[in-house]
C-alpha cells in the first residue's frame, strides 16, 4: 500500500505546461489606466450615495463597469470591501426590491460578490449575504449560480 504524501518533487517535468485547456491570465486582458484611481472613484461615489440615503444606486455603482473584475491584488480587495459595505446597509426588508430592480448582469455580479463575501466572512457579514443569496437566487435562479461558479474571472 503506497503513502500519500502530497508531494510533488518527485515530478521531473511539470505536466501543467503542457495541458492545452490550462487557463492562464494574459495581462493583455487587464484594464487599462490606473486600478487605484478606477475604485477611489467607485469608493467615492458609492459613498456620497450611501451618505445621501440612495442606497439602491450605490448598490448599481458598486456592481457596475466591467473592468471590476479584471482588477487585481489590493486593489481588488478594496472593490470587495466597498461592495459588502454597501450590501450591508440595506435592511432585510429591503433586499427583495433591490434584487428585483437589478439586471441579469448585475445579478451575475452580485452572487460574485457574495459568493467571496462567503469565503471571507466578517463579523456579522454572513447572515446578510445568506438573506442577499436567497434573494438572488429567487430571481436569478439556477442559471445565476451556474454563470458564476464557471466563469474564470473572480471578483
Amino acid at each position: 500500500m503506497s503513502k500519500n504524501t502530497g508531494s510533488d518533487k518527485f515530478r521531473k517535468v511539470n505536466v501543467e505546461d503542457f495541458d492545452e485547456d490550462a487557463y492562464k491570465e494574459d495581462e493583455a486582458d487587464a484594464p487599462s489606466g490606473n486600478d487605484d484611481s478606477f475604485v477611489a472613484q467607485k469608493e467615492a461615489e458609492v459613498k456620497k450615495l450611501t451618505q445621501s440615503g440612495n442606497n439602491m444606486e450605490a448598490l448599481k455603482v458598486a456592481l457596475g463597469g466591467d473592468s471590476t473584475v479584471q482588477l487585481k491584488g489590493p486593489m481588488k480587495d478594496r472593490n470587495f470591501t466597498v461592495v459588502l459595505d454597501v450590501l450591508t446597509r440595506f435592511r432585510t426588508n429591503e433586499v427583495d426590491k433591490a434584487v428585483k430592480a437589478l439586471n441579469s448582469d448585475q445579478i451575475d455580479m452580485l452572487m460574485k460578490y457574495i459568493y467571496r463575501g462567503f469565503q471571507e466572512p466578517t463579523e456579522n457579514s454572513c447572515g446578510i449575504l445568506l438573506v442577499w443569496h436567497e434573494k438572488a437566487f429567487e430571481v436569478g435562479g439556477l442559471g445565476s449560480i451556474v454563470r458564476v461558479m464557471a466563469d474564470r474571472w473572480t471578483v
